[in-house]
């Protein structure tokens, strides 16, 4: 006790004193050695751990753990308590790690990452070996920081038994992938303020999958520059695949129906572009949005009444496939919106003049779009018609074009 009073007194001294007269040297000096002691002292706090847990202190004074006990004495988090505990107890089983700590050989991140790096070799390793595999990596702390020596204390089995390393490595690897496989997840949580939050756990094998189909749509777009962020990008390009899944009536039958997603909406309300719609998953969609998905899809019209009950329910009917879907694709070639280069299995059929307003499903009135481009065009800010050639053309807003000259997409005709 006599020497921590010395030695809170000394600490005292040494954080008064001022640095600013101290050379360049002087003060990397300093740097090192007030590190080097601060590691010390974590040993020898994490003995005194050791010790209070040991004893069952926190229990006799009515805690309900050692890791509580320190979260509340100290003022720590409860992890960093339980990280405090596990180092403690795995110091005491390896004296030469808590040596090399106490000496500032290692600091605290690294005997962490050391005694993590001995747990996971296998557990009929002899002694001799395991000493070996932990003399290697306290050697290493001196060059690599925590996260190069964790990957060294990967590999350290290779290093100090390379004839059983190769089996331990396919071991560790298929115990590895069965927990990945097995934890596997995936959720959509609608956080009831028009967002619908994706989460969840893929395997590697199921990630790359998943990578493979997302990457070549995720490049940011330079036509007119790029407003999405990069997260912007891999969440339109999910929506993007899952929907060319859809298109391809490859899908296994839900109830003896291909896929497709329902929506409910008041036909005036519609009609007039006012009001909102139902999803079959109890979300909501704007107006704009619902006849977005009218564009290219199956429609059931539902009549309802002013209760909101089904009074009748008419027949599916598909836009834009079959002779007419092709005729779409071999005139536009792809997204029809200038400098798009999306492909025709991208693309939806929409409708120059709106369905709902009784203009017709046809060649004349149709158009290709990718989904991004197909939102722009729902927005209203850009008129897309036919010119006296029969080709689409866009006409810009006046932010983008003051003097609103037609454009097109010529893209697809350098192909």
């Amino acid at each position: 006790m006599d020497a921590l009073a010395q030695l809170e007194g000394l600490a005292a001294e040494c954080a008064d004193v001022s640095t600013w007269s101290l050379s360049d040297a002087a003060l990397v000096d300093c740097l090192d050695t007030i590190h080097r002691v601060a590691q010390t002292i974590a040993a020898a706090q994490l003995h005194v751990v050791r010790e209070i847990d040991g004893r069952g202190l926190p229990v006799a004074q009515h805690a309900s753990s050692t890791a509580v006990w320190l979260r509340e004495h100290l003022r720590i988090s409860v992890h960093a308590a339980k990280r405090m505990l596990d180092l403690a107890a795995e110091l005491e089983r390896r004296p030469a790690l808590d040596a090399a700590l106490a000496a500032g050989a290692v600091n605290v991140e690294q005997a962490a990452v050391v005694a993590a790096a001995l747990q996971q070799l296998p557990a009929d390793l002899g002694a001799e070996l395991v000493d070996k595999a932990e003399a290697v990596l306290i050697g290493q702390a001196g060059q690599f920081e925590p996260t190069i020596l964790g990957k060294a204390g990967q590999r350290i089995l290779a290093h100090v038994a390379p004839e059983i390393a190769d089996a331990a490595d396919a071991a560790a690897l298929r115990r590895m992938e069965e927990r990945a496989h097995q934890g596997r997840a995936f959720h959509l949580t609608r956080q009831g303020d028009g967002r619908v939050r994706v989460t969840g756990w893929l395997d590697e094998a199921g990630a790359a999958t998943v990578n493979a189909a997302l990457d070549p749509l995720c490049a940011p777009r330079h036509d007119h520059g790029e407003p999405r962020t990069p997260a912007q990008r891999r969440a339109d390009a999910l929506v993007e695949v899952c929907g060319l899944a859809i298109r391809t009536e490859q899908l296994p039958d839900s109830g003896g129906q291909r896929p497709h997603v329902v929506v409910t909406v008041p036909y005036d309300g519609l009609h007039e572009k006012l009001g909102i719609g139902l999803l079959d998953t109890g979300g909501r969609l704007s107006a704009t949005q619902v006849r977005q998905l009218a564009c290219d899809a199956q429609l059931i019209p539902a009549v309802l009444g002013s209760d909101g009950q089904v009074l009748d329910v008419g027949r599916g009917r598909r836009l834009f496939t079959g002779g007419l879907r092709q005729a779409l694709e071999l005139r536009d070639l792809g997204c029809a919106f200038p400098g798009c280069d999306r492909p025709p299995r991208w693309c939806d059929g929409h409708h120059i003049r709106p369905w709902v307003d009784g203009w017709p499903t046809s060649v004349d009135n149709g158009v290709l779009l990718c989904g991004h481009h197909h939102r722009i065009i729902h927005r209203g800010h850009w008129v897309v018609r036919l010119g006296d050639d029969g080709l689409p053309e866009f006409i810009p807003p006046a932010y983008v074009d003051p003097q609103r000259q037609p454009r097109r997409n010529l893209y697809h005709l350098k192909t």
